[in-house]
């Protein structure tokens, strides 16, 4: 499961058998994690996290969505 993406205290990362679901993106901090679709981005479910966290790491996914797209694109193809 290859990180991405680094900021703050933050993970991204996929996993390699995420390849035959839509963009996505994983999130995790200590103990808490979430998962977020790309284009567009938008929450699909989250664990430990509140509202407010959510809310930062959404804006932090929706600014980097084509770094992580990219790399997407990078890690998964044939």
């Amino acid at each position: 499961m290859p990180t991405v993406l680094r900021m703050g205290p933050y993970r991204f990362f996929f996993y390699a058998n995420d390849k035959n679901e839509p963009y996505h993106v994983h999130v995790e901090r200590e103990d808490k994690i979430a998962k977020f679709w790309l284009d567009p981005v938008r929450l699909e479910s989250s664990g430990g996290f509140n509202r407010k966290e959510l809310k930062r790491i959404q804006n932090l996914v929706e600014k980097n969505e084509h770094e992580l797209i990219e790399s997407w694109n990078e890690y998964f193809s044939d």
